[in-house]
């Protein structure tokens, strides 16, 4: 069997503007989707994928979050890193957390994301599609076609050879990111001080030939809004009557 990352970072200090009114007075997530909270559906992920250790951030009712944690199962075993006073957006989030997470390559996963594993588990596929000689970054990309509730232009160019191309110039993509990847710690290597965004390192990484994704076999649920919420609510309840 493949050996998992034994870190995972899971980014749950966002703000989450586009999912108001829910979020007024509850943090993106602590949303419930298909019975269980946003994080949750993360969290649960990396237990099953026997992913022993998670570092979680948090900002915005970052006391709820903390409080959510704590009630949750022994595994994986849950550190927080503090945002309380400063956002620093995605990029920044993991700087902060380094020291947390080792020197090994570790998992980084939105704590608004949902998916539904394909053939295999998607954690392990990713592990096992991991390369340290090639790869500083591994990012998870599902077709637009099954990517539920996605109506945006995309993200990226899957190259034959695994690697990421960006949309633009181009005015679509086929391919959108899932939220998921597999992260070399040296991929932040001279990271900018503060807040700043993860797209920061992944240029510089696409510029190194080291930015890497692989396709996602199963179902992505887009919940950037109540309307995808929904949408997401909608999906998972046919998918469990089909599978009844």
């Amino acid at each position: 069997m493949t050996a998992v990352p034994q870190k995972a970072m899971v980014m749950a200090a966002g703000l989450g503007l586009r999912m108001r009114p829910l979020t007024e007075n509850k943090p993106k997530p602590l949303i419930d989707v298909g019975g269980k909270t946003l994080v949750d559906w993360a969290l649960d992920a990396l237990a099953r994928a026997e992913v022993p250790e998670a570092v979680v951030n948090h900002h915005y009712l970052g006391s709820q979050v903390i409080d959510h944690l704590s009630r949750r199962p022994a595994a994986p075993r849950i550190t927080l890193s503090d945002e309380s006073d400063l956002l620093l957006e995605t990029g920044g989030g993991v700087v902060k957390a380094l020291p947390l997470l080792g020197d090994a390559p570790f998992y980084v996963i939105n704590a608004d994301v949902v998916w539904t594993d394909g053939r295999d588990d998607t954690l392990r596929r990713m592990a096992a599609a991991w390369d340290p000689e090639r790869m500083d970054a591994l990012l998870l990309v599902a077709p637009k076609t099954r990517a539920i509730g996605f109506d945006g232009p995309g993200d990226f160019f899957l190259d034959p050879d695994g690697t990421l191309r960006r949309r633009a110039p181009a005015p679509e993509s086929p391919w959108v990111y899932c939220g998921v990847q597999i992260v070399a710690p040296q991929l932040f290597r001279d990271a900018p001080e503060g807040p700043f965004s993860t797209n920061v390192v992944w240029d510089r990484a696409r510029a190194e030939g080291r930015l890497f994704g692989i396709e996602h076999d199963g179902w992505w649920l887009h919940i950037g809004s109540p309307h995808g919420r929904d949408k997401a609510e909608a999906f998972l309840r046919e998918l469990c009557h089909s599978e009844a």
